[in-house]
């Protein structure tokens, strides 16, 4: 007779029974608790990796009416020890409240972390790589400027030199392009520019060509 939870021994006089899923005779049977399928152990090991690497958590009999249960002790002497492993962090991982539940923005680490809710804060460092993110805009760490100001820009302007060159544009008093957003400095001249991407604007106010008049190259915006 088969132990629960663990393939049985090869002996001569044990039964020979067809796997549900493989549809194949075999001798070792492994039971799937509160079922009375049949399932091979090798059968098993492949349906919870599948399952795992789908990161679904709640594994139980491959028939879907079934009540019967899968869980990583349960199968732990026929699973993959990586298998394994992903499957119990995966667990523990659904019993923290989402909430409280974040990650290491940095992609080549992602290590799980958790907000123990006692204050809000903004510089973090993440224990398993030690880098420093914002916990509010869950990006590495923008110290030259702050979270109500980053989350304004928009996705293709938020790296490191993308927020260096904005501050160097403010500091120099550079004027963008309204159509294409690049950067514009005016070296002499009147208020009148025109960008590359054919667009006339104010250097002083951003105001866009429609606004302007091209006579006299003068914005009815800022009166310049």
């Amino acid at each position: 007779m088969a132990l629960k939870g663990s393939s049985s021994s090869n002996s001569r006089d044990e039964s020979r029974f067809v796997c549900e899923l493989c549809v194949e005779s075999r001798r070792s049977l492994f039971s799937v608790k509160g079922c009375s399928h049949a399932y091979c152990a090798d059968c098993i090991a492949k349906y919870v990796t599948s399952k795992v690497e789908q990161n679904i958590t709640s594994i139980g009999c491959p028939v879907s009416a079934c009540r019967g249960k899968l869980d990583p002790e349960y199968c732990r002497k026929i699973l993959p020890e990586h298998v394994f492993d992903r499957w119990g962090k995966a667990l523990c991982e659904t019993l923290i409240v989402g909430a409280k539940k974040l990650y290491c923005p940095f992609k080549d680490c992602s290590a799980l972390l958790i907000n123990d809710g006692k204050k809000a804060i903004r510089e973090s460092e993440c224990p398993h790589c030690h880098r420093l993110f914002c916990a509010q805009c869950m990006v590495p760490w923008h110290s030259e400027i702050d979270c109500a100001e980053f989350q304004k820009l928009n996705k293709n302007e938020r790296e490191r030199e993308d927020i260096m060159l904005m501050k160097l544009a403010q500091n120099k008093k550079w004027q963008r392009c309204p159509n294409c957003r690049y950067y514009v400095e005016k070296k002499e001249g009147c208020m009148y520019m025109y960008c590359r991407c054919r667009t006339a604007f104010c250097y002083n106010c951003g105001n866009v060509a429609d606004a302007l008049n091209h006579t006299f190259h003068y914005c009815s915006k800022c009166k310049r």
